[in-house]
């Protein structure tokens, strides 16, 4: 667990105003350390951001030590909490090495679940019965042959691949598009609850985050890169698992789909999905 100085400079960093991921990863590339980027003059800051961005870095974001004691307070609040960093010994080797991996990760449960071989399994938030029971059948039968199961704890195929996982007492890890605090939708709550006691939650979100549009296609990237492949179990043709699934291939990751009838249109994804060559 990061100490409470060092926490405090990856929040001042993180969410100072014009410090987004490529910015901040700038800024560590040139500085190695958020302690020494928040604490460098405006001018060598320069070479990395812009004027404002600049200044922005001198003195702490709005509402930091409220954001800094809520975190501090809610990793001491139960056990498995922590916050994980760009470049800890821990960080997972798989997410290291995909294109935008996240600078800081909020985990409630077991951490040592990052190392583990992982499968992405995604799809439709309201599929079919038929895909419904795919999703679980294929999460409870390889989290028993040893797949740590990685989804996102949305309803439909994500919710069903987190429950077959948990059926074959396999493990499970939800990336979670909200801070790690608020659970989405609210009828998982006792899902998500499951998943810290014996899995993982994850979330590069601030505490307090709610469900915002813009965030679920940003966690789609987590999800693809903790992943050695991803298997898509039921998607329509604008679905946003056809995103996972893209992110997966930019990766480097095998992408693997679930086919359907040629008449249903949740299934529509799949199928150009295996005709790309999944």
């Amino acid at each position: 667990m990061l100490i409470a100085d060092e926490l405090g400079a990856w929040l001042h960093l993180l969410h100072s105003p014009g410090v987004g991921r490529e910015a901040a990863r700038r800024l560590l590339a040139r500085f190695l350390s958020p302690q020494a980027a928040i604490s460098a003059p405006v001018a060598a800051l320069r070479d990395c951001v812009d004027a404002p961005t600049a200044l922005a870095l001198a003195t702490p974001p709005d509402g930091h030590a409220k954001r800094l004691a809520a975190t501090l307070a809610w990793c001491n609040a139960a056990p498995g909490r922590s916050v994980l960093v760009l470049g800890d010994a821990a960080y997972p080797a798989p997410l290291l090495h995909s294109p935008d991996p996240p600078l800081l990760l909020y985990l409630h449960g077991d951490p040592a679940l990052l190392a583990s071989p992982c499968l992405a399994i995604v799809g439709s938030r309201q599929p079919s019965a038929q895909g419904r029971d795919n999703a679980h059948h294929f999460a409870k039968d390889l989290a028993g042959r040893g797949w740590t199961i990685v989804s996102g704890l949305a309803a439909g195929v994500d919710g069903a691949a987190h429950e077959g996982a948990l059926a074959a007492d396999g493990r499970t890890i939800a990336v979670v598009g909200t801070g790690i605090d608020r659970i989405y939708p609210p009828s998982h709550r006792a899902l998500a609850h499951r998943i810290a006691e014996t899995g993982l939650l994850v979330s590069e979100l601030c505490l307090g985050t709610p469900p915002l549009a813009a965030n679920f296609p940003q966690r789609n990237r987590i999800i693809a890169g903790l992943s050695r492949g991803t298997l898509v179990v039921e998607a329509a043709l604008r679905s946003g698992s056809l995103i996972t699934a893209r992110l997966a291939s930019e990766a480097g990751r095998e992408v693997l789909a679930i086919p359907g009838s040629i008449l249903a249109a949740q299934s529509a994804g799949c199928h150009a999905l295996i005709r790309q060559g999944a």
